[in-house]
């Protein structure tokens, strides 16, 4: 049977740090103490802090080696890279979640689309990746799907808001997108009773691209747009105002004139909604700065072995980013507009209530 003779230090490493426990020896017997609490291995005890942490350094772009460093900096001893391989696998399984989980119980304000090409195999051209994240009507983020979308074709787009659509995302109030053809017809198709915004800050970009370095003409004609925008209080005074900078850069910037003239309402409809929210609501700002930061941490891997491995990669770093963004803030005057907005766009019978 044995007795119990003393205890022996033995070092136990967990997600809080390593600790030094008194582990009981025994004497009499053939047979080794084995602890019915703490695991009979030199290996990490893995928890959920532990998995957060391979995971977080995984999606910033760290190397293996990198996460091994990290994880005994950190004083949760040495983790192995088959143990990240592990974890990095449970990431792919959470997007594969993500990707199948429900939207019925999802109401946009808002849908914000874009996309980012990267190197999504060994070799070959980069490839779309598409991204769909949205503000609902209570003013909370919400990351929606993220796909491959190869060139970003309106049959990419499609398919993508089809997938949405078939989770049981009903129509937003609003789309924002930039100006890709594909995108805008792909949006006019699968959501024709929403309204379809331009993205402000890409439109700018677009008009300046066509004007030459002359000194203070880009600052003069960002100055007289977003004047045009800002100090509007309607979709109609604003498409006014910028049809004044269109006739100012006609006759010496004829394309630069033509590109700004182009698809006006979709450029002011965002004033159709409450003040406070208009100007989150007619860029696509955050999506881009995602996709930025998509960008920036994925440098350092270079080409991804194969689109699970990339599509894993950019919706990590995107959910990171969107879950850390501010919400609307929205106040009740708020809530009360947007529930008025979406019980006219729902007809007299299908009328909701927003609390």
């Amino acid at each position: 049977m044995g007795s119990r003779n003393g205890t022996r230090p033995r070092r136990v490493q967990t997600a809080e740090g390593e600790i030094v426990i008194a582990m009981p020896q025994v004497r009499g017997t053939l047979s080794r103490f084995v602890s019915g609490v703490i695991p009979d291995t030199r290996s990490i005890v893995r928890t959920r802090p532990l998995e957060a942490l391979v995971i977080g350094a995984y999606v910033r772009g760290l190397s293996d080696r990198d996460i091994e460093s990290l994880a005994r900096e950190a004083g949760l001893g040495s983790i192995s890279r088959t143990a990240v391989s592990t974890v990095c696998r449970e990431l792919r399984d959470r997007y594969r979640a993500f990707r199948a989980s429900g939207l019925g119980d999802v109401r946009l304000l808002a849908l914000f689309l874009d996309a980012i090409f990267l190197p999504v195999r060994p070799d070959g051209p980069r490839e779309g990746v598409l991204v769909a994240w949205g503000f609902t009507t209570d003013g909370d983020r919400v990351l929606l799907d993220v796909c491959l979308g190869q060139r970003e074709r309106t049959e990419d787009w499609t398919d993508l808001g089809r997938g949405l659509i078939a989770r049981g995302l009903r129509s937003p109030l609003l789309v924002v997108s930039d100006g890709a053809p594909g995108l805008v017809r792909a949006i006019s198709e699968l959501w024709p009773d929403a309204d379809r915004g331009r993205c402000g800050v890409h439109r700018l970009r677009n008009v300046l691209a066509k004007l030459p370095k002359r000194p203070g003409l880009h600052a003069r004609v960002r100055a007289a747009y977003w004047a045009a925008l800002d100090g509007a209080t309607t979709p109609a005074e604003a498409e006014h105002g910028l049809r004044v900078l269109v006739g100012e850069l006609s006759s010496d910037f004829p394309s630069a004139a033509a590109c700004l003239a182009d698809d006006l309402p979709a450029l002011t409809v965002h004033l159709r909604y409450p003040l406070r929210l208009r100007k989150r609501l007619r860029s696509t700002n955050l999506l881009e700065r995602s996709l930025e930061e998509v960008r920036r941490r994925t440098k350092v891997i270079g080409r991804f072995p194969g689109e699970t491995s990339c599509l894993t990669m950019a919706w990590a770093v995107m959910d990171l980013v969107i879950a850390g963004a501010h919400g609307l803030g929205l106040t009740l005057p708020d809530r009360h507009a947007i529930a008025a907005m979406v019980a006219a766009r729902a007809g007299p019978q299908m009328e909701e209530r927003i609390a």
